[in-house]
């Protein structure tokens, strides 16, 4: 019997062979690897990534999909499936490390999710994700482009972050009314850490509250024009001409000085 696809679990199952061979190609499985696969579906790529004899952990909240993956992973030892809610999981005991996390996300939960396993990143090695296209070209976008934004520069933060390639509707079952993307995030070492990373993300999310406006208005309340020198950035451009370095710089200042207002 088909498995009758979830609205609320945002179900898209990938169908074409290609698109598949070339997502396990970007990830590049080795035998002494760790994986986990968020939203598994029907096993069109944890099987192909099960075969390089890496240890792989799934993750599956449909509860009706376990019968069936259960039977799929039986021929396998090195796979372990969990019926469990990927947002509130804890990937700190899994074993060994570090992890390798791969996924096609529901778009309804992809940016929380990413933020989650942030919360890992001293355990992960990298992550594929399977994306809307959108989300992933704000991710990628770089200082002075349209798309970049709060969640280029929270990303990025975090992570290097890779467009890799784009996915059509069609690949899919049934097929979402938007294009997808894979992305490649790896956790970075900082140039610049920020000292308080809950300001951090404040104040980039104020700097980014009115894009038209200019840092000395978007941020009055936290710098002034004597912080705006001794840092040496321009008060008059917009949020979305600073590097996230220089995002780190401000909060840092903001910190020093009191705090978030």
């Amino acid at each position: 019997m088909a498995h009758k696809h979830k609205k609320r679990f945002g179900q898209h199952f990938l169908h074409n062979q290609q698109v598949i061979e070339r997502i396990v190609r970007s990830i590049h499985p080795q035998a002494d690897d760790h994986l986990v696969e968020i939203g598994p579906g029907e096993a069109a790529i944890t099987l192909p990534l099960a075969r390089s004899g890496a240890t792989i952990d799934v993750i599956e909240i449909d509860r009706d999909l376990i019968p069936k993956l259960s039977q799929l992973f039986a021929p396998f030892n090195n796979i372990t499936l969990h019926a469990a809610d990927a947002l509130t999981f804890d990937y700190s005991r899994l074993e060994p490390k570090p992890l390798r996390v791969v996924g096609n996300l529901p778009y309804n939960i992809s940016s929380p999710l990413i933020f989650h396993l942030l919360n890992y990143k001293a355990d992960i090695r990298d992550m594929h994700f399977m994306l809307q296209k959108e989300v992933v070209a704000r991710m990628t976008a770089q200082p002075g482009s349209k798309a970049y934004g709060r969640l280029s520069v929270m990303v990025q933060y975090h992570c290097q972050a890779t467009y890799l390639f784009t996915v059509g509707p069609g690949n899919f079952t049934p097929p979402p009314k938007v294009d997808s993307a894979i992305v490649r995030l790896v956790p970075r070492p900082f140039p610049i850490q920020a000292t308080d990373e809950a300001c951090l993300a404040e104040l980039v999310k104020q700097a980014f509250s009115q894009r038209r406006k200019t840092l000395r208005n978007t941020l009055k309340n936290w710098l002034d024009q004597a912080d705006f020198n001794a840092l040496h950035i321009d008060p008059g451009l917009r949020a979305e001409a600073l590097s996230v370095d220089e995002f780190v710089r401000l909060a840092n200042h903001v910190h020093k000085k009191g705090g978030c207002p």
